[in-house]
């Protein structure tokens, strides 16, 4: 389908009879029940859950009328949310795709869309089970679900999976104070930071000793300016899965965070300089010896920022939104690892999205909207959208490889998401043939995850619904999020 070169790209149905043999098809029994404990969902690595009665007859699958894309809730777990967006969810073979929720990790089959639980949270029931901590994703090559648990001393673990058959096993024990976020492509290495010194009395949001809901903290922006003015030092680091041993990459006193290793180079690790964007030069690669330590991209004007960046699925390009500056000007941008060039897709704040993510299909990308409250302000940005690539314009100019290559983004909704609370982020991803984007909604409440298909339903069906109208019966719509809390 050839898109337009406009903000909004609607495709409106029209209504389909309200029979019951309709309602019946559209709504079925999901699992009812309370509200699941914030803080057991906060370890489970799930979605902020909104205040809501307990459930019955969540809808399972329909056509969002102003999209006319199919949209399937795929897990049945109040709670249960997808991995961040730019983690590896799915096996190698491109049949399983994994999540999260207060029960534990859990699978999906994704030519059938059922899901099956891998590794269970202990319970009050089995008090010897211990819960699952941090789901750190899949193997590129085992197709191991790798994820951490706190040992009775406090120490965090790392521990893999076996995703068919659910058998667990212990890897290593991290040092004090260390977490790990990412393996490596040939599973052979974690990597992770940790504090010198304990620092756990100070309130950056994200170390307290209670458990708090996940998602978008309160007050983040003010947050992350005092984690990053306050120089803890701290650690870079990367640990041998069979032996245990650490290998110390960096010591910095800036804040290192959102380490992700390429998903084809296994000595390649990407981090990041974090705090607020428009105060760091965030986007760096390190070698694990801790070689080559190189930034991505430099600012170059004041209030510039880039962030929420991830691999394509290549390894040969980091993508990135990039603001010059912050709140005025969006591409999504892109640095070649191997050839050093870069890319820079123009948007609207309408088009805009808090996370991107690619394709198989260099040229298509998805994005999972963002409402009034984000950076971009956007009136009409609440959407999971599509996007092409267009490079057509001027060509008349002296061009070189030196020079960034620019382009636009053109989109096409696939799902009005005006009843999603935006402080929960939905992190869309493409399935492994790029036939649908999975991503975490709490539109219905709790969250769950969803899929939507990206090619538009036939004409013939007839279950078309309006997605806010229908989210609404189940939980009011939310404020925007606050515009003061930006980072």
């Amino acid at each position: 389908m050839k898109l337009k070169r406009r903000e909004t790209n609607r495709c409106f149905h029209p209504l389909a009879p309200k029979a019951t043999i309709l309602v019946c098809c559209l709504l079925c029994l999901g699992n009812a029940g309370a509200q699941q404990d914030a803080g057991a969902a906060a370890t489970a690595g799930a979605a902020p859950q909104r205040t809501r009665a307990p459930q019955q007859n969540v809808p399972k699958t329909w056509i969002d009328k102003d999209t006319g894309h199919r949209v399937t809730r795929v897990t049945e777990e109040p709670g249960s949310s997808a991995l961040y967006f730019n983690f590896d969810a799915y096996t190698p073979d491109g049949r399983q795709m994994v999540y999260s929720s207060s029960a534990g990790i859990g699978m999906i089959d994704l030519a059938t869309l059922k899901t099956r639980p891998l590794v269970p949270n202990g319970t009050s029931d089995t008090p010897g089970q211990p819960r699952v901590g941090r789901v750190l994703g899949v193997g590129h090559k085992t197709g191991a679900v790798y994820f951490t648990r706190t040992s009775p001393a406090g120490l965090s673990e790392v521990y893999s999976a076996d995703s068919a058959t659910g058998a667990v096993h212990k890897l290593v024990t991290l040092p004090p104070r260390a977490t790990v976020v990412t393996i490596n492509a040939d599973e052979t290495l974690a990597s992770g930071t940790y504090e010198i010194g304990d620092h756990t009395a100070e309130d950056y949001g994200n170390n307290r000793g209670t458990a708090i809901p996940p998602g978008q903290p309160n007050g983040k922006g003010q947050m992350m300016a005092r984690r990053l003015a306050a120089h803890i030092p701290m650690v870079l680091f990367v640990i041998d899965l069979h032996t245990g041993k650490v290998t110390e990459l960096l010591h910095s006193t800036d804040w290192i965070n959102h380490m992700l290793f390429s998903p084809v180079d296994p000595t390649l690790l990407m981090y990041c300089h974090e705090g607020p964007w428009q105060l760091v030069d965030r986007i760096w690669l390190i070698r694990t010896d801790g070689t080559q330590n190189t930034l991505v991209h430099k600012r170059t004007m004041f209030m510039e920022i880039s962030g929420h960046e991830f691999w394509s699925r290549d390894g040969k390009s980091i993508w990135y939104d990039w603001q010059l500056p912050k709140g005025r000007t969006y591409f999504l941008a892109s640095y070649n690892v191997e050839t050093h060039h870069r890319t820079a897709y123009g948007l609207t704040p309408n088009q805009w999205s808090i996370h991107f993510n690619g394709s198989n299909d260099p040229t298509i990308f998805a994005g999972d909207g963002g409402d009034s409250g984000q950076v971009t302000q956007a009136p009409d940005g609440t959407w999971v959208e599509l996007y092409h690539t267009d490079i057509s314009g001027r060509r008349d100019g002296v061009n070189s490889p030196d020079l960034v290559q620019p382009g636009v983004l053109l989109n096409e909704h696939l799902v009005n998401m005006a009843n999603q609370n935006y402080k929960s982020e939905p992190n869309e991803r493409f399935s492994p043939d790029d036939k649908r984007i999975f991503f975490t909604s709490n539109m219905l409440g709790p969250s769950y995850v969803f899929s939507v298909d990206v090619a538009k339903a036939p004409a013939s069906e007839t279950d078309i619904f309006s997605t806010p109208e229908l989210a609404q019966r189940f939980s009011p719509k939310p404020p925007p999020t606050p515009y003061d809390e930006q980072w």
